[in-house]
């Protein structure tokens, strides 16, 4: 006999979290069924060691700054993101000033958010970013500088053993945050652990999700603790599971999932072993990636605070593995192919032959070569300090295109039903920073009729103070969230 839900969620990552806490939120008597593979919550591209934790700004990340072979700079993008990780931060607050989530210790803390450049040309555009980025409200507090000794103030470990001949500049954003997904994700879940009409199931995988005759859903699953297998019926599923939603959104069948494929690349830090040098930086700094190189491989020097414990790292190097997840098997990839995405996946490798030129370049890096890369930011480290580490794995989208056959896109995407009874996410960077802007996005998609209602609006609201307002152009109504969002989740703002 086959267990009801209303709603099931696959993954505990922060997707799935997410929106479910937002769905008791909105709808207290909903009950809500969410099913993890692992053992353990948060344990994939959460997890603090497989993910960059920056809490996505556009602060320090030049990718989300593209420039044109004109010279143009695009920022679009950053103001997009920068607001989404401002609705983040909301909802956070919200948890923690109503006493929903609590940790053991802080899972965001503050962090200068910096971007470094080298050359003439990259020089030109980081001034061109910061003059084009500062005219809005979120960025009016970002410094620009090409001083050898202002830059040595806020960097000093990456200064020592640099030329002042060589042409640098930097930016800076005080107001910068690094996050611990994991703990904010485990935080989450223990809240929909104690709420009535919340499940949640660990060991279970799922093998199937087939649409019903009555439009509801047929889920069956694996209990892998006792290897039996059950099934459920639920009115809605998400699939939140990272990596792995794109196979399970195949086998739903829903026709808005074909021409849809995925490809895997996995990342490497070098991380620091010595204490001594770990205390004297204090900044994310992020470079400019490679030309071909994909935007996760955006080179940074990343001070994070790991449960309590501050860490150095850099990176990423980027590997390739078939494996859609750090967990999964090296089927995945393989597995994936069928006829509705095999010529969209050769064509986007056709035309994205740099990026396979340096993914064949990194992965045959040796040691020595790699400890180059980190010289570039940090002039005087040694050899021996520092260790190489396995991060987290990340599948890109590739979908069907009519002009090119088809194309590799970096970001998320959602994927819903016609009847909106079932949405997949898909892709990664920034995800977890604007998890809650994606969640969102899902209940306007598959809820639109309770989203427009008064209640849901006013709750919606209490969560998050500008929901459907824009900080980009409203620079009072910015600053205001942005001094209570600091003084609720602890973070010192220097331009305050």
């Amino acid at each position: 006999m086959s267990t009801k839900q209303d709603y099931t969620l696959i993954g505990a990552g922060i997707m799935s979290a997410t929106l479910g806490v937002l769905l008791k939120q909105l709808m207290p008597d909903a009950k809500i069924a969410i099913y993890e593979r692992l053992d353990k919550v948060a344990a994939e591209s959460s997890d603090a060691w497989n993910n960059a934790g920056t809490g996505h700004s556009a602060f320090c990340e030049l990718n989300y700054t593209p420039e044109d072979e004109n010279g143009n700079i695009n920022i679009s993008k950053a103001l997009k993101i920068s607001n989404q990780f401002e609705v983040s931060k909301q909802f956070w607050t919200y948890l923690v000033q109503n006493e929903l989530v609590a940790t053991t210790v802080p899972f965001i803390n503050d962090i200068d958010h910096m971007s470094f450049v080298f050359g003439d040309a990259n020089t030109t555009f980081l001034k061109q970013r910061h003059q084009a980025l500062t005219q809005y409200p979120m960025f009016m507090d970002m410094e620009y500088s090409e001083d050898f000794a202002e830059i040595s103030s806020w960097v000093p470990l990456m200064m020592r053993g640099r030329t002042k001949d060589q042409k640098i500049a930097a930016t800076r954003m005080p107001i910068g945050t690094d996050v611990n997904f994991g703990a904010i994700t485990r935080s989450m879940i223990n809240y929909l652990k104690s709420c009535d009409g919340v499940e949640i199931h660990l060991g279970h995988q799922v093998e199937d999700i087939d649409k019903k005759n009555d439009g509801s859903w047929e889920v069956s699953l694996t209990d892998l603790h006792t290897d039996t297998e059950k099934t459920i019926e639920s009115g809605f599923v998400f699939i939140g599971a990272g990596g792995g939603a794109l196979k399970l959104l195949e086998k739903s069948g829903i026709p808005e999932g074909e021409g849809y494929g995925g490809f895997p690349v996995s990342g490497q830090f070098l991380k620091c072993t010595n204490e001594d040098v770990i205390l004297q930086h204090e900044a994310k700094v992020y470079g400019k990636a490679d030309e071909g190189a994909p935007p996760m491989s955006v080179p940074h020097l990343d001070t994070r605070m790991l449960n309590g414990k501050r860490s150095l790292l850099f990176g990423p190097y980027a590997g390739f593995s078939t494996k859609f997840l750090k967990n999964g098997s090296y089927l995945d990839l393989p597995l994936s192919l069928d006829a509705h995405n095999i010529f969209p996946m050769l064509s986007a490798g056709i035309h994205n032959i740099s990026l396979t030129k340096y993914l064949i370049e990194q992965v045959m890096q040796s040691p020595e070569e790699r400890f180059e890369a980190l010289a570039k930011y940090y002039p005087e480290a040694r050899f021996e300090d520092w260790e190489l580490i396995t991060a987290g794995q990340r599948v890109q989208i590739i979908k069907k295109d009519e002009e090119k056959g088809g194309v590799l896109k970096f970001g998320t995407e959602i994927i819903s039903s016609k009847d909106n009874t079932l949405a997949a996410l898909l892709g990664a960077s920034p995800g977890a920073s604007t998890a809650v802007s994606i969640m969102l996005d899902v209940l306007k998609t598959c809820f639109s009729e309770q989203m427009a209602s008064a209640a849901w609006q006013k709750k919606l609201t209490q969560m998050i103070p500008s929901y459907e307002k824009s900080l980009i152009t409203d620079g009072d109504l910015c600053q205001k969230i942005r001094a209570k969002t600091t003084a609720v989740l602890k973070l010192e703002d220097d331009s305050m």
